[in-house]
């Protein structure tokens, strides 16, 4: 790989370098924004099911026919339990990228800035 020698020792990369870094940059911010569309779309969905979920435990508490209740858990309240669960999982998962993927975009924009923050000198 080509860099430039900057004072002390400090290394400075080519244009090639700055121009595939801010590609790449491009990519991963795509990349995470796509993370937060899903993410936002889950937790839309994550609202819903909470909702549904309280909704039919509060009416579950309400009701004293035992039989009424057997039927209202199973149709309803265990499948929005699960559901709630599984997109609860999913919360979690999509923070996790989330943060990688912004981990990515921070440092690319890190060292892009440095490296045009500096007068170049060559020492070669």
């Amino acid at each position: 790989m080509d860099f430039l020698l900057v004072k002390e020792g400090e290394i400075r990369v080519e244009e090639h370098v700055k121009k595939a870094l801010v590609e790449w940059n491009e990519e991963i911010s795509d990349v995470l924004n796509g993370i937060e569309k899903e993410y936002e779309e889950v937790k839309r969905d994550l609202q819903v099911y909470s909702y549904k979920f309280n909704i039919t435990k509060q009416v579950v508490q309400s009701t004293i026919n035992d039989e009424i209740i057997r039927n209202i858990r199973e149709l309803y309240h265990k499948p929005f339990e699960q559901k709630l669960n599984e997109l609860k999982e999913s919360i979690k998962e999509l923070e996790e990228k989330r943060k990688v993927f912004q981990m990515f975009v921070d440092k690319i924009e890190k060292v892009s800035e440095r490296e045009e923050g500096k007068p170049q000198i060559s020492v070669i």
